[in-house]
């Protein structure tokens, strides 16, 4: 059988890791490798952070070696436009000339989507920790994607910024009542990129982790709570949603993706 070979990009600045390691948080990095592990054992992981590593030259050299690319999370905003995001956005047209299979998950898909000439904004509503009723639409039931996967899902996810244009060819596969692009199909170089808004990758217990870690700027800058008290009640309903989330449904995107790299 043959090993595949792989290339992990981490989406969030160097600084925001470390700040989730010191309160016992993995990183999404970390997360996505041992959701991947849990499929098979003939994959071969590389990781590269375009933010921070200083050796993104010798890595965009190595692209044709890599069967596929995973695009993570991040606490970042593209609209920002800060030389951290402008180098991730600059990568990624690299990978879009170089990398056939691409997986751009939430801040990933952002990051494709705005580096394939999309446009990203910040979102009316938001998603903390879930979303609800993700409904696959008729184009995206076409797609291997989707391959045995309900209809209508719940998922997690924690994003503030949704697609409000997609890249010229782009297909969008499943929306819910937050955002009209919740998945979405695009091809551009020699790259065919499936984008995710949610994150099949990451367990509800990490999302509630990351809400108790942001709760000061979920209240304060975000404004997206009033107080902690709302915050515990909306943790209560992802605890309801734990009792009955199904795994491999939560995470089979990852799995076709990884079973139709050709």
């Amino acid at each position: 059988m043959k090993n595949f070979n792989i290339l992990i990009v981490e989406g969030n600045l160097k600084e925001e890791n470390q700040n989730f390691l010191e309160v016992g948080i993995q990183t999404h990095t970390e997360s996505l490798k041992d959701s991947l592990n849990g499929f098979d054992n003939h994959y071969n992981f590389d990781v590269i952070n375009p933010s921070s590593d200083l050796n993104l030259d010798e890595v965009k050299n190595k692209l044709p070696k890599y069967d596929g690319l995973i695009w993570g999370g991040s606490s970042l905003n593209i609209y920002n436009n800060t030389p951290e995001i402008k180098r991730q956005i600059e990568f990624m047209r690299e990978c879009q000339k170089q990398v056939k299979n691409i997986l751009a998950i939430c801040w990933g898909m952002q990051v494709a989507v705005t580096a394939a000439g999309g446009e990203v904004k910040k979102a009316e509503k938001s998603h903390i920790g879930i979303a609800n009723d993700i409904v696959i639409n008729n184009e995206g039931l076409k797609y291997p994607i989707y391959k045995d996967k309900n209809n209508n899902f719940n998922s997690p996810a924690f994003n503030f910024d949704e697609v409000t244009k997609l890249p010229t060819n782009g297909i969008c596969l499943a929306s819910n009542r937050i955002n009209k692009v919740q998945s979405l199909y695009f091809e551009v170089g020699i790259s065919k990129i499936y984008g995710l808004q949610y994150h099949p990758e990451i367990t509800y217990e990490k999302m509630i982790s990351l809400i108790e870690f942001r709760k000061d700027r979920l209240i304060q800058t975000r404004k997206a709570f009033r107080d902690e008290e709302e915050i515990k009640n909306h943790i209560m309903l992802i605890k309801k949603e734990i009792t009955v989330s199904n795994k491999t449904q939560r995470m089979i995107e990852l799995k076709n993706w990884l079973d139709n790299i050709i």
